[in-house]
C-alpha cells in the first residue's frame, strides 16, 4: 500500500470519527463536571459548571450582580458558578486580581498582592497616610472641593435646569483626589468637563480589565494581543497608557519642584498625600525598600480607584434618598436642626460633626448597602484542609467569594425590606450583626486602604448638598442606569436643584415635626 493511499485512508477516518471523538469528549467532560466533580453537589447553571466562558460572558454584560442575585434566589446560599478547582498549594488569593497589577511595579500593590505576609508589610509602610487622623489634617482640601461643587451647581441650576448629578459628583471626587494628592484640583468642576479625558480612559479601561480578570490566566495574553485587531481592546490599552502617563507626570512634577526647593522646606512638613510618600522615600526608603516606583504606584492607584468608587457611593445615597421622599425630608430636617443649633458648622460641614448625626449616618450606610461601589465577587481560594461555609464543606482550592451587592440585600440578614431604603433598620436590635455583613469597603486585612478618604468626601458633601438645595428628579419615572464592570458605576441621574433659604429649612422641619 502506497503512502498516498494510506494518507487518504487516515484522512477519511479522521473526517468520519474525529467529530464524534470531539463530541464524546465534550459530553464526557460535561458528565464528569456535573456528576463526579468535587463541586458537583453544588447546584448552578449547566454552562457555568463546565466552562469559564459563562463567567466571562456574564461579566461582559455589566450586570453580574443581577445574575448572582438570581442564582442565589434559584439555587440557594452556595450556587456553583465555576467549572474547576485550583491546584492544592496555590495562594489563598486568586489570579483574578492580576490584570489590575501595573506591569512596571517592583512590588504588587495592596489590591493585587497575593502574598499575605508581603501584603501586610508593604501596606504598613503607607498605612499611616491613609489613617483617619492623617486624612482629616487635609480636610480643608476636601472642603474647598465641596464649596466649588455647591457654587457650580448653583450656577448651573439657575441657567440650565436639569443637572446630571452622577457626572458632577464624579468630577467632584476626581478633583478631591487632585487636592489630597497634589494640592490642586484637576479642573473637572471648574471647566465642567472630563479633564484630559481621565474619566473616559477609566470607562474604557475598567470593563476591559474586568473581563480579563474573569478569563483563565492562559487566555489573557491572547486577549491583550487582540488589541492589534479589536478596536475596543486597543482603545482600552491606550487608556491604560494614558492613566500611567498622567500619574507619572504628577510624580515627576513634584520631584522637580522638590529638587528646586533648595531650602528643603517641602520636606519639613506634609501638605498633601504625595508629600507624605516622598517623606517616606527620604526617611525610610532604603530601610523599607520604598523607591520612586512605589510612590508612582500609590499615585497610580489613586487615579484608578480614587474617584469612581466614592462617586458611585455618593450618587447612590442621593438617588435612593430622592426615591424615598419621607426619608429625604426626615434627613433634611435633622441637618437643618443641627445647623440651627450649631451642631453643624457654617459655611462648611466638618467631618466630626457630620458623623455625629445618627440619621445621616444611617442614610449614608443604607445608600451604600443598596448600591456598593464594587459589584463583582472578590474571589479567594479555600486553603489547605478545606473549610465549611454556610454548612457546606468546600475542598481546598475551591474558588469562593462574596458579592457585596448580593449579601447586602439578603433578607435573612437585613429583613424583608432589604431592597428598600430604610435607615431606621440601623437603630433596631441586630444592627451589629448587619454591620458585620457590610462589605462596601471589603473586610479584614484587605479592607480598602482609601476608606477614610471616601468617608470624608461622603460625610462632608451629602449634608452640605441637602442644606444648600432641594433636590428632586427631573424625570421621576426614569430609573438610573448602572454599569457593573468591577466598579458599579451609576449614570443619568438627572435632577432639578432649587436653592434653599432659611425659611424653607424651617418649613421642612415643621413638616417632619422637628420644631
Amino acid at each position: 500500500m502506497s503512502w498516498t493511499v494510506l494518507f487518504f485512508r487516515v484522512l477519511s477516518f479522521l473526517h468520519i470519527f474525529l467529530p464524534a471523538l470531539i463530541l464524546a469528549g465534550i459530553i464526557g467532560w460535561i458528565v464528569c463536571a456535573r456528576c463526579f466533580h468535587p463541586l458537583a453537589k453544588f447546584p448552578g447553571p449547566l454552562l457555568a459548571s463546565v466552562t469559564r466562558l459563562w463567567l466571562i460572558c456574564d461579566v461582559a454584560t455589566g450586570a453580574a450582580e443581577k445574575t448572582q442575585t438570581r442564582l442565589h434566589e434559584q439555587y440557594g446560599k452556595t450556587p456553583r458558578a465555576r467549572a474547576k478547582r485550583a491546584k492544592d498549594g496555590e495562594e489563598t488569593d486568586t489570579d483574578f486580581y492580576l490584570p489590575f497589577r501595573a506591569r512596571w511595579a517592583r512590588y504588587p500593590d495592596a489590591f493585587t498582592n497575593l502574598d499575605e505576609r508581603q501584603h501586610a508589610e508593604r501596606r504598613r509602610i503607607v498605612s499611616r497616610l491613609y489613617s483617619l487622623s492623617s486624612v482629616l489634617q487635609l480636610e480643608e482640601r476636601v472642603e474647598s472641593c465641596v464649596e466649588m461643587l455647591v457654587e457650580r451647581l448653583s450656577e448651573r441650576a439657575a441657567t440650565e435646569g436639569a443637572i446630571d448629578m452622577a457626572e458632577w459628583i464624579q468630577w467632584y471626587a476626581f478633583d478631591v483626589i487632585g487636592e489630597l494628592f497634589f494640592s490642586r484640583k484637576f479642573g473637572f468642576m471648574e471647566n465642567a468637563h472630563d479633564h484630559e479625558g481621565y474619566i473616559h480612559a477609566l470607562d474604557l479601561l475598567i470593563p476591559f480589565t474586568a473581563v480579563a480578570c474573569a478569563m483563565p490566566a492562559y487566555m489573557r495574553p491572547l486577549f491583550l494581543a487582540s488589541g492589534a485587531m479589536v478596536p475596543r481592546v486597543f482603545e482600552a490599552l491606550r487608556a491604560l497608557r494614558h492613566i500611567e502617563t498622567a500619574s507619572d507626570a504628577c510624580v515627576a512634577q513634584r520631584r522637580h519642584d522638590s529638587t528646586r526647593d533648595k531650602a528643603g522646606r517641602r520636606s519639613q512638613g506634609q501638605k498633601d498625600m504625595l508629600d507624605g510618600f516622598f517623606n517616606i522615600l527620604r526617611s525610610k526608603g532604603e530601610e523599607k525598600d520604598f523607591t520612586l516606583t512605589e510612590v508612582k504606584m500609590e499615585v497610580y492607584g489613586a487615579f484608578i480607584a480614587g474617584s469612581d468608587t466614592t462617586a458611585a457611593a455618593i450618587t447612590a445615597i442621593l438617588y435612593h434618598l430622592m426615591r424615598t421622599p419621607s426619608t429625604y425630608d426626615k434627613l433634611t430636617a435633622e441637618i437643618d436642626e443641627a445647623t440651627e443649633s450649631g451642631a453643624l458648622s457654617l459655611p462648611a460641614v466638618q467631618y466630626h460633626e457630620a458623623v455625629g448625626l445618627p440619621y445621616l449616618v444611617a442614610c449614608c450606610k443604607e445608600g451604600m448597602r443598596l448600591h456598593p461601589s464594587v459589584g463583582l465577587t472578590l474571589p479567594r481560594h479555600v486553603p489547605a484542609g478545606g473549610c465549611v461555609i454556610s454548612g457546606e464543606w468546600f475542598p481546598a482550592g475551591t474558588r469562593v467569594g462574596i458579592n457585596a451587592a448580593v449579601v447586602q440585600r439578603d433578607k435573612a440578614i437585613f429583613g424583608e425590606d432589604a431592597d428598600e431604603l430604610v435607615p431606621e433598620r440601623w437603630f433596631r436590635k441586630g444592627a451589629a450583626k448587619m454591620d458585620r455583613m457590610m462589605f462596601q469597603f471589603g473586610s479584614g486585612s484587605r479592607i480598602c486602604i482609601g476608606k477614610n478618604i471616601s468617608l470624608c468626601e461622603i460625610y462632608k458633601l451629602v449634608p452640605q448638598l441637602l442644606r444648600s438645595f432641594h433636590i428632586r428628579f427631573a424625570e421621576p419615572e426614569r430609573e438610573w442606569e448602572t454599569r457593573n464592570y468591577w466598579f458599579n458605576k451609576p449614570s443619568r441621574v438627572r435632577a432639578l436643584l432649587e436653592p434653599r433659604t432659611h425659611a424653607q429649612a424651617q418649613s421642612a422641619r415643621k413638616r417632619t415635626g422637628c420644631l
